[in-house]
């Protein structure tokens, strides 16, 4: 069985409990104890905690039994939290980064009361929490350095595709020159399939003692044309799914971001569609968005994202069903990922 959002956030204290401990023995005041413990709170628990709940029903489809023991339960939960502790450090900055008000329906960070630009730190002090826990708990393990190296790895991975996203397009310059299919895709790979697909596997792997380089390679190979698929539905969904359905209002093409469906636009329009497109694009205006909209309904978007969509499943239920099994890598955990997403509306 899965495991659930209580059983995963039952091994939360306990870890915040160790955070905590270790920076008090440096003799840290009071004050400053408590307000780490209201950001570690406040920025970890509340997401959808999709990566690091992944972690635990991956290593549960390596070893192929129903539920887990205690210790290995706490083990796959501990490294899966160390994925949420970086997602919070990400989530803390991007929100400074793109001025955003409000994160899992409370103020960001950075807007609570008396935080302001202390978020920044404080978003260094969660990344530092990741590897406090993992020396705590993995580092008499002989993956203790592979799994540092894979942290460091896709942190930095995750940075380079933020750079890449921030300077293709900018919320205050609008220049369609400067997007591409290239870019989009570089932006995909680096900052959600490595981070959101490929470490939550690899993880489960180390975790499992079957991370060998040939099962490493494969889930990689899987997963992260997985991740751009996943991305272009999610740039599909913010366009064309019904706000209810989706649970928000879509803001791509008002944040002017690089987004799979905007590239397929630039690829089909006329010299008079490109330039509604960039009279309109990025704007903070409810009427020249809607223009936007048009021109994607015009250019048939929609039907060119579910031939895409097609083509891209088939390849990866391809890549699965040719999957080498033969170092214990389950084609059932990669099945799963997909059923979770093909034909998501949310």
């Amino acid at each position: 069985m899965p495991t659930t959002r209580t059983e995963f956030e039952s091994v939360f204290p306990q870890l915040a409990e160790d955070v905590l401990a270790h920076s008090k023995s440096y003799g840290l005041p009071k004050n400053v104890l408590d307000w780490f413990q209201q950001s570690l709170t406040h920025n970890t628990l509340g997401g959808k905690y999709n990566r690091g709940m992944s972690v635990v029903d991956t290593s549960q489809l390596l070893l192929d039994t129903q539920t887990l023991s205690k210790d290995a339960y706490f083990r796959a939960a501990t490294l899966g939290w160390l994925i949420e502790l970086l997602q919070a450090f990400f989530l803390v900055s991007d929100d400074i980064m793109d001025s955003s008000k409000t994160r899992r329906g409370s103020p960001c960070w950075y807007l609570m009361p008396k935080v302001g630009m202390i978020a920044i730190n404080d978003a260094f002090l969660l990344e530092s929490a990741t590897y406090v826990l993992l020396k705590k708990y993995f580092r008499q393990e002989k993956c203790y350095v592979d799994l540092l190296e894979l942290f460091h790895e896709v942190t930095f991975q995750t940075e380079l595709g933020q750079a890449c996203d921030l300077l293709t397009a900018p919320e205050d310059h609008v220049d369609l020159d400067n997007f591409s299919l290239e870019k989009f895709t570089f932006i995909v790979i680096f900052k959600t399939a490595f981070y959101s697909f490929y470490l939550p596997v690899a993880l489960a792997l180390y975790s499992c003692n079957l991370a060998t380089e040939k099962n490493l390679r494969q889930a990689r190979a899987i997963l992260i044309p997985m991740g751009e698929y996943f991305q272009a539905q999610d740039d599909y969904l913010d366009n064309f799914a019904d706000p209810h359905t989706l649970g928000k209002i879509g803001t791509d093409i008002q944040d002017n971001k690089c987004s799979w469906l905007v590239n397929q636009a630039l690829k089909r329009v006329s010299p008079e569609q490109k330039r509604l497109l960039e009279e309109n694009y990025g704007r903070k205006d409810g009427a020249m968005e809607s223009r936007v909209k048009r021109l994607y309904e015009e250019l048939g978007l929609q039907k060119v994202y579910h031939e895409y969509e097609e083509q891209r499943v088939g390849e990866i239920r391809n890549m699965i069903a040719n999957l080498d099994t033969s170092e214990g890598l389950k084609k059932e955990v990669f099945e799963e990922f997909l059923r979770k997403i093909y034909k998501r509306s949310k």
